[in-house]
């Protein structure tokens, strides 16, 4: 699978659990830790873990190695690193205080609408 595939496959599962405001932004030549940043936020703790289960179990399905799990008894912000792509799953609140949007911006936003299901 390219990084590509592996960025779709993370915001379908994340969208399969009903993740909001599901973002990509590519990374490259903006960080050394991966090609793509997948954000999304769910709006409580069981949603949160849900959502981060879902990219891993998709992941493993797919013979994906899932990297690191971070996170996740929290629930507040779940970093699911995928190599090439690092899904960050955020507890709403948090996703609009640490805004890794914001602190990314000039890393250029990919189309995800064709990714998602609805």
């Amino acid at each position: 699978m390219t990084e590509r595939d592996i960025l779709r496959m993370a915001i379908q599962a994340a969208d399969e659990k009903k993740a909001e405001n599901i973002i990509a932004l590519n990374m490259k030549g903006n960080s050394l830790v991966a090609d793509y940043f997948m954000i999304c936020h769910g709006n409580s703790e069981k949603q949160v873990q849900a959502i981060a289960r879902e990219i891993k179990e998709k992941a493993e399905e797919h013979q994906i190695p899932v990297k690191r799990l971070e996170g996740f008894d929290e629930a507040k912000w779940v970093l699911v690193d995928l190599g090439d792509v690092v899904a960050h799953v955020f507890h709403k609140e948090d996703r609009l205080y640490y805004n890794l949007e914001r602190l990314w911006g000039d890393a250029p936003f990919e189309d995800v609408a064709s990714d998602l299901a609805r």
